[in-house]
């Protein structure tokens, strides 16, 4: 008896020690490997392309790493409607996503109408990890696309010309090929203070036309007024369709166009100086001239001409331009008249016009 019950004794003991923290607890659910969502698509459409661009997670939603390719689902919703179905396609974790899915002909006909696009990734055994966020475009017939874009450098600024068609907004996108002085062999050095510097521009930028007045024009344009000179830019343009939708504004947009360059090669002169006065002082017996500065960022300086009895203009203020807009003339004889006239020149050498004359007389002693 005694031994039977040192047995069960035995055993309660094993039995406790199996119980212990050196074996496995209860059994874990085997991974769903279902990748997290995705949370920032969005779209561009242009013309009847539409383009996806998002993030692929790296991780499950079991928190472990996403093994090999992901097969992800493209639909598209409008209002309360089902997602249908517009594409499928495969891409790596982590990876960002570029998809250019082809839109259906319902899509791309009718009048201009929100839809909203969806991406959604599943496991290796085809389960659903759930729809991304929303990413919505306009459906409907696209304006047309903007022809025979072309770019002439002005003194003002670059304009701007296509042949005309429908009356719409048009966007111009505009892309800084070379920095700043290359194109026009300037030095990217300078020697003004920061403060005077110009701010560095963006690489890129977008400029909105109004439409025209009239339905039909034959030939539109724009002047791009913040184009600096010593630059290589490009230029697109592309047509839009803009409706407000939900409290906001969405566009449909036509095709981008054909892309133009143009190098902003400084070959203006400054503009001619103004507000010419000649005034003689008789206590220094010279003949003062004053002119209304000019506001060229590229300005150099001034050269005064004057006028002699045979009608020719002699420069006189010497062989470097005139810093400020201001100059003494102490040459003047007594006895006669004089005409002025002022120039303006810039740093690379270009000459503007004369002004318009000024003339002093010097009276006899």
């Amino acid at each position: 008896m005694g031994q039977r019950r040192l047995a069960i004794v035995l055993v309660s003991l094993g039995l406790f020690g199996l119980s212990g923290c050196g074996t496995p607890g209860a059994p874990q659910p085997p991974s769903l490997k279902l990748p997290e969502p995705v949370n920032d698509l969005v779209a561009v459409r242009a013309g009847n392309s539409v383009t996806l661009r998002w993030t692929m997670p790296r991780k499950t939603t079991d928190h472990l790493p996403l093994q090999g390719p992901i097969p992800v689902s493209v639909c598209w919703r409008q209002a309360a409607e089902t997602c249908q179905l517009l594409a499928r396609t495969q891409q790596s974790p982590e990876a960002k996503a570029e998809f250019a899915p082809a839109l259906p002909p319902l899509l791309l006909a009718g009048d201009p109408r929100p839809v909203s696009l969806f991406v959604e990734l599943a496991s290796p055994m085809g389960r659903s990890a759930g729809f991304s966020n929303p990413a919505s475009i306009l459906a409907g017939t696209a304006p047309g696309p903007v022809n025979g874009l072309t770019a002439e450098v002005r003194a003002d600024g670059v304009a701007l010309h296509w042949i005309g068609g429908a009356s719409t907004l048009i966007r111009l996108h505009r892309t800084l090929i070379t920095p700043a002085a290359n194109a026009a062999g300037k030095s990217p050095k300078s020697d003004k203070p920061d403060s005077l510097k110009p701010a560095e521009e963006p690489l890129l930028r977008n400029l909105l036309v109004e439409a025209p007045t009239g339905a039909q024009t034959a030939h539109q344009g724009a002047l791009d007024r913040t184009a600096r000179f010593g630059q290589v830019y490009e230029y697109t343009a592309q047509r839009l369709i803009q409706i407000p939708v939900n409290g906001a504004t969405q566009e449909l947009a036509g095709e981008i166009s054909a892309p133009v360059r143009v190098a902003t090669i400084d070959t203006f002169p400054p503009a001619i100086p103004q507000g010419l006065a000649a005034v003689y002082d008789a206590e220094a017996k010279t003949i003062d001239l004053s002119w209304e500065p000019d506001t060229d960022e590229d300005l150099a300086g001034y050269t005064v001409y004057r006028a002699s009895d045979d009608g020719n203009w002699t420069p006189i203020s010497g062989p470097k331009p005139l810093a400020g807009a201001a100059f003494r003339d102490t040459s003047c004889e007594p006895g006669r008249t004089y005409r002025y006239a002022v120039t303006a020149i810039d740093q690379l050498g270009h000459e503007s016009n004369r002004s318009a004359e000024a003339s002093e007389s010097v009276p006899n002693p």
